[in-house]
């Protein structure tokens, strides 16, 4: 593998050329100067990143809010959003540590305009678009990327389509995950530390974005020893000490913030009456194993497959391009200036073959630009090698063209292979809908439950924001459905059970989970469905309460239930300093999906594979 730029970087900066620069050392050795991208001034850059971030806005944003279908994760970080915008705290139940409140504060951000100026759009299918302006802003930071990474102007713009227009990226870019916004930090922290100005507020700002994209998705710490290695081999040598451990440093104060939130707020430790930053990691860290990646009977092998489903050019061939430049990292510069990126996408795959570790269906997002970008340069060092390598003294243009006439059978070889398997992907993502079930089954409960504001209704995450626009009361009347069984603050205001309730909206996230829950698996079984939506594994039915005493008529006295236990149950919708209503994190957490490890079933229906996150 031979490299596509020059190696080492000495001395100030040059400005923008189209081939690096040589000189002579004292003794006569050659010496290379690294080139300086200045994006202002390379209009060749501005317009192709500019065609490449339109197709993929236009491919991401066409039919966003039909494909794939709504996830209870998009519901979770949406309401959370909700809760911080309407000033009901971090959270619209008791915040438990699950994660850092900084993700869904930045989608509050995001989605702050359209909920003022529209407040019934705030569900999660209509608030998607919001997510367009973070893989626009991923896009541009790829690209930036392999440019100060050295890769030429055609192999930053392979990154770019690959991480934009992948089904898989399309799919999974489109809904509301931190994983998406934590990835945009964390590309922007690995910019910032290959910048060719080598200012020293560069790598202490890259340590700052680090921070955020960890404190927006904690999974993220596994790639910061990536970002090291990247801050290390593009900052100068004379500085580069001074560089690193003002990144560290900085990465570490504002990291350290969550701890000191949780210590000022008595939450630090576990204690009586309230929840605590050490119980959530404890929570997280003890989940149950999805089981080996590669073993057919583990969940985490279906989640792996519905990965393939999608898409198998950029997993597979990005894992094997990372490898390929770890071996080559001696004698390849391509190898040595994306040494950082190969190192992401080999830690990423080491944690994801833990043979008990716990594999989520949005893991994958963490590891898609980088793997896009070694992909693309994996492509650059090939074609340097048919088209560079040195050529004898009788080489002449018949050599020169069956090198060209190579190259062209490699490029035309993958696109055969690639271009079928997007083609259907993508058109899937740009025509099917997936989501009508759920758009029905929301209309229904909007329109034909006759007083809604007295009803309670245990209702899965993604369609919450939906009924409380409806009228139902957020909280203690439409309730997040393990929220019955795990929160104190709710089960207090249900002391007979399934009778205290009206409806059950049953969607396949309520069935699956069902089976850890006595609570709402006592309502599904004393309750008949009265309208259904879709059909087979994926249907939503509405299910009316048959066995309670008043049934449907027992609103009002579900509702004074529900009053009786508001004074001391007000951290329900936010507070989670309130002792009565914040219970322990392993009562409030959602334990009961943690252990289903994988729907390995059908792809195809918009639904990635895969257990909760939260």
């Amino acid at each position: 593998m031979t490299s596509t730029l020059p190696t080492v970087a000495t001395g100030q900066p040059t400005a923008v050329t189209a081939r690096p620069a040589h000189a002579r050392r004292a003794g006569g050795t050659r010496l290379t100067v690294r080139p300086v991208i200045r994006f202002r001034r390379s209009r060749a850059d501005l317009l192709l990143c500019g065609a490449l971030l339109v197709a993929i806005l236009l491919v991401q944003g066409w039919n966003i809010q039909h494909y794939p279908t709504l996830s209870d994760d998009e519901g979770t970080y949406l309401a959370q959003a909700w809760a911080v915008q309407e000033g009901k705290g971090l959270a619209h139940y008791t915040y438990w540590y699950d994660h850092p409140p900084l993700g869904w504060m930045q989608i509050a951000f995001l989605t702050w305009l359209p909920s003022l100026l529209s407040p019934e759009t705030m569900t999660v299918a209509p608030m998607r678009f919001a997510m367009l302006l973070v893989s626009a802003a991923s896009a541009v930071f790829l690209y930036v990327l392999a440019r100060r990474l050295w890769l030429p102007r055609w192999a930053a713009g392979l990154a770019m389509a690959l991480f934009g227009l992948s089904p898989l990226s399309v799919v999974l870019q489109r809904e509301i995950f931190l994983d998406n916004i934590a990835v945009m930090w964390m590309l922007l922290a690995f910019c910032l530390a290959a910048s060719p100005s080598r200012h020293l507020w560069h790598h202490f700002a890259a340590g700052v974005a680090a921070a955020v994209g960890v404190l927006t998705k904690e999974t993220m710490l596994v790639i910061l020893p990536a970002l090291l290695v990247t801050l290390w081999r593009h900052s100068h040598r004379d500085t580069r000490k001074f560089a690193v451990t003002g990144a560290i440093t900085a990465c570490a104060l504002v990291g350290l913030s969550y701890p000191l939130m949780a210590l000022l707020k008595g939450e630090l430790l576990p204690g009586g009456g309230h929840v605590s930053l050490w119980d959530g990691i404890a929570f997280q860290m003890s989940r149950p194993g999805s089981g080996f990646v590669l073993d057919p009977g583990s969940g985490s092998y279906g989640v792996l497959q519905s990965w393939l489903y999608y898409d198998r050019v950029l997993p597979l061939g990005g894992i094997a391009g990372a490898v390929l430049l770890v071996v080559t990292l001696r004698w390849s510069v391509t190898a040595r200036a994306l040494a950082g990126p190969a190192l992401a996408v080999v830690i990423l795959a080491l944690v994801a073959l833990r043979p008990s570790g716990y594999l989520p269906a949005m893991y994958v997002i963490q590891g898609l630009p980088f793997l896009a970008l070694v992909l693309a340069g994996g492509a650059a060092s090939i074609t340097h090698a048919i088209l560079r390598r040195r050529r004898g003294p009788r080489e002449g243009r018949t050599l020169t063209t069956v090198r060209w006439t190579a190259l062209a059978a490699l490029a035309a070889s993958a696109l055969v292979v690639v271009v079928p398997r997007w083609y259907d992907g993508n058109r899937t993502a740009l025509t099917a809908d997936a989501n009508a079930p759920y758009r029905q089954a929301a209309s229904w409960m909007a329109t034909e439950v006759p007083d809604p504001s007295r009803a309670r209704v245990l209702v899965d995450d993604a369609l919450w924001l939906d009924l409380v626009h409806a009228g139902y009361e957020p909280g203690l009347g439409a309730i997040w459905f393990y929220k019955a069984d795990l929160d104190p603050a709710v089960t207090k205001t249900m002391p007979d059970g399934w009778r205290d309730l009206d409806y059950v909206v049953a969607s396949p996230t309520v069935r699956r989970d069902a089976r850890d829950l006595p609570k709402v698996r006592d309502a599904l079984e004393h309750s008949t469905a009265v309208a259904v939506f879709g059909d087979g594994e994926d249907r939503i039915e509405i299910r009316r309460i048959t066995e309670s005493t008043g049934s449907t008529g027992s609103a009002g006295t579900a509702g004074s239930a529900g009053s009786a236990g508001t004074a001391g149950t007000t951290g329900t919708t936010g507070s989670a300093g309130t002792a009565e209503s914040t219970g322990t994190a392993g009562s409030t957490g959602r334990t009961g999906s943690a252990g289903s490890a994988a729907r390995a079933g059908s792809a195809g229906d918009g639904r990635i594979a895969g257990g909760d996150e939260r």
